[in-house]
C-alpha cells in the first residue's frame, strides 16, 4: 500500500522540496515531482541546479527524452507514461492521479490557508482510500 506523508506549514515549498529530494536521492530513490503549474516547475528546476554546491541532483522535465534515464523528474501533469514509481512529491493542490502506483507520496503544504484547505481535503480522500497518512509539521 502507498505510504502518504503530509509535511505542513512549509515556508518555502521550493527550498523544502530541494531538501526532500536531496534526502531521497541519498537513499537512492527515484523521484517524480508534481508541480502546481509551469511557473512552479520552472522555479524548482532552477533551484535544483543551484541548491547545493556539493550535491548533484540530476533532473529533467517529464517530456524530456532523457526522463527514463534521470532519477528526478518534474511535471505538471501525468500526461504520459511515468518512468518512476518510487517517490512522488506533490506540490500541487490536487490529488495526484493514480497515486497508488507510487510506493510513497509526500504532500508538501505551505502556510497559506488555501493550500492548507486543499491539503485537508486530500488528507480525507486518502483516508477514504484506506490509507492512514502521517502528518509532519515542518521546522521553521
Amino acid at each position: 500500500m502507498t505510504r502518504v506523508d503530509f509535511h505542513s506549514k512549509v515556508q518555502d515549498k521550493i527550498l523544502y522540496s530541494c531538501r526532500l529530494i536531496r534526502k531521497a536521492r541519498a537513499a537512492n530513490c527515484e523521484i517524480l515531482v508534481l508541480s502546481e503549474d509551469a511557473e512552479q516547475a520552472s522555479q524548482l528546476n532552477r533551484a535544483l541546479w543551484s541548491f547545493s554546491a556539493s550535491d548533484f541532483l540530476p533532473h529533467v522535465m517529464l517530456a524530456d527524452p532523457l526522463s527514463t534515464q534521470t532519477p528526478i523528474i518534474i511535471t505538471t501533469a501525468f500526461d504520459r507514461a511515468l518512468p518512476h514509481h518510487n517517490v512522488l512529491i506533490n506540490l500541487s493542490q490536487r490529488l495526484p492521479e493514480n497515486f497508488t502506483q507510487f510506493a510513497r507520496v509526500i504532500e508538501v503544504v505551505s502556510q497559506h490557508e488555501d493550500d492548507a484547505d486543499s491539503a485537508r481535503q486530500r488528507f480525507r480522500l486518502y483516508q477514504q482510500q484506506g490509507i492512514k497518512p502521517s502528518h509532519i509539521v515542518a521546522a521553521s
